[in-house]
């Protein structure tokens, strides 16, 4: 077969992929979308349909935690990470209120580092694999501390993924917690699909997409929020991370990443979704994650502190939005 035709072949089957109809439908390895998947067999006898039992299980393991919130964005580099591990400390400032915080970002594990934990171990017990603690009310779990050198390479395919993904969900003794945010990679892929099946049962609140104001990331936030409706994940807000910059000597404002179509603002108006905030670039931020600390603890009163603040305390804030939508159901299997 010459290089040609193989590149044919293969631009022939990812079109019929995107058309795949779903392992649960009762077209499941019998449309032409079907040919020539290696899964077909396995999908028209319908044992695809059968629910994983680690569905039931992390059900369980998570019944005493309140709220999940899953940290998306289908752009990478816009700050994720940055949020995630921010919105964990901002929720965690409350000395009564137990938050973790699971990176399920299995290529690109960056958590550890931000929290001021690499090379730490975790540890397995009885009640499965303790979490990494960096407050007394503040856990972590990632696979970074299961690595052996932080620069080594996490070389998977998507099944290897979803199985430490239903691992980090179903063994790790979370304990009694107020909110559990998982941090994710960029996309809609297996990461994304595995976090979402296995919590179905759990009672998921929903998604925080993070997003940058210019048009080049907003595009690929549009598809994520399109595949937060085909799953019927709940959309908690949005977040424009690195919005506006402000110099800190003179103190004027620059859009480093100009909003040319309007920003999260305007698709936030036009798709009916709140916009939890704005917040603006600080170089101190990236300098807190290299070293490992907290930037609400080191620069409580800078705007980004105050915007990460305002977040979890507005009227549209992620305690409220997270008791709204608690009761979410319909979720994919």
């Amino acid at each position: 077969i010459s290089e040609s035709s193989g590149n044919l072949r293969y631009h022939n089957y990812t079109m019929k992929s995107l058309d795949c109809p779903g392992t649960s439908s009762e077209q499941a390895g019998k449309t032409s979308a079907c040919q020539g998947c290696p899964n077909q067999s396995l999908c028209a006898s319908g044992a695809a349909k059968a629910p994983d039992p680690a569905i039931e299980e992390i059900k369980v393991k998570l019944a005493t935690v309140k709220h999940k919130i899953v940290v998306l964005s289908g752009k990478g580099g816009v700050g994720k990470s940055t949020f995630s591990a921010n919105l964990a400390h901002a929720l965690a400032s409350d000395a009564s209120t137990e938050v973790a915080l699971l990176d399920v970002d299995i290529c690109g594990p960056s958590v550890p580092k931000i929290m001021g934990v690499e090379g730490e171990q975790v540890h397995q017990s009885g009640s499965g694999w303790s979490p990494v603690y960096v407050e007394d009310n503040l856990a972590v779990m990632s696979i970074g501390f299961l690595l052996g050198s932080p620069d080594d390479a996490v070389i998977w395919r998507g099944p290897k993924k979803n199985g430490m993904i239903k691992q980090f969900l179903r063994d790790v003794d979370w304990g009694e917690l107020d909110y559990l945010i998982v941090d994710t990679p960029p996309g809609t892929s297996d990461e994304h699909l595995s976090v979402v099946q296995y919590l179905s049962a759990a009672r998921i609140d929903g998604a925080v997409i993070i997003t940058t104001p210019q048009e080049v990331s907003l595009q690929d936030v549009r598809k994520e929020i399109r595949f937060c409706q085909k799953v019927n994940l709940p959309v908690i807000g949005v977040v424009e991370n690195m919005s506006g910059f402000e110099c800190p000597k003179c103190k004027n404002t620059s859009q480093i990443f100009p909003p040319t179509t309007g920003g999260a603002e305007r698709m936030c108006e036009e798709l009916g979704l709140p916009l939890l905030g704005k917040v603006p670039l600080d170089p101190r931020i990236g300098k807190n994650c290299d070293e490992g600390k907290s930037f609400l603890s080191e620069v409580p009163d800078s705007a980004a502190a105050l915007a990460y603040q305002g977040i979890v305390k507005s009227k549209c804030d992620l305690r409220a939005a997270c008791t709204k939508t608690h009761h979410a159901t319909s979720l994919v299997g």
